[in-house]
């Protein structure tokens, strides 16, 4: 397996290899004091581009359900003194105790959310997102279009952002922020889409 540069595993594909990381970060309009969760962080390289260039008085929260991203986090967190990077081993779609009620100001998913789908857990994750973002906060997903082509997740898995926004309206979650020319070129177009949820 081909290692991302800051040399952590990953349990899949790392999205470094092939996504700008500053392109996505950039979508956010951060101010540096948020406190955000890079959710599904797999090899952490969002969270350490966050920490380096954009959070300075806010903070990361680095969540993974696989132990060797985290493990690698936490050596990244030692080996460079970071203390504004909190991370966490978790289920997402069993809940986060380590993280209260209207904690975070952005949840950032890059190539995640297709997993819940996968997994039939769509709904418990929505649902804790809901739970974890502040009454003004914004869940922002970066995820493959629905297109049949060979990279990527396979089709079934995929939603369209119109799917998202039915199933995110269901747990009172409007769609405030929708970009349909992102990610990498492919011969069909962009690959991806970048959509944002904020309570209604």
């Amino acid at each position: 397996m081909k290692m991302p540069a800051n040399g952590h595993r990953a349990h899949g594909f790392s999205s470094e290899f092939f996504l700008d990381s500053n392109e996505i970060i950039d979508e956010l309009n951060l101010n540096g004091s948020e406190i955000i969760m890079d959710a599904g962080c797999g090899d952490g390289h969002i969270a350490i581009k966050l920490l380096d260039e954009y959070i300075d008085s806010g903070k990361v929260y680095a969540v993974d359900i696989y132990d060797a991203s985290i493990e690698d986090m936490e050596k990244y967190k030692l080996e460079n003194n970071v203390d504004n990077l909190i991370n966490i081993e978790a289920d997402i779609t069993k809940g986060i105790e380590e993280i209260d009620d209207k904690t975070l100001d952005v949840i950032l998913m890059v190539n995640v959310f297709h997993g819940f789908t996968a997994s039939r857990t769509v709904d418990e994750a929505i649902s804790e997102f809901s739970r974890l973002i502040k009454d003004d906060g914004k869940i922002a997903i970066m995820d493959y279009k629905k297109w049949d082509v060979p990279k990527g997740p396979p089709t079934q898995v995929r939603s369209s952002p119109d799917e998202l926004e039915e199933i995110f309206a269901k747990h009172n979650l409007k769609m405030t922020y929708l970009n349909e020319e992102i990610g990498e070129d492919i011969p069909q177009g962009k690959s991806h889409f970048f959509i944002v949820f904020e309570k209604e």
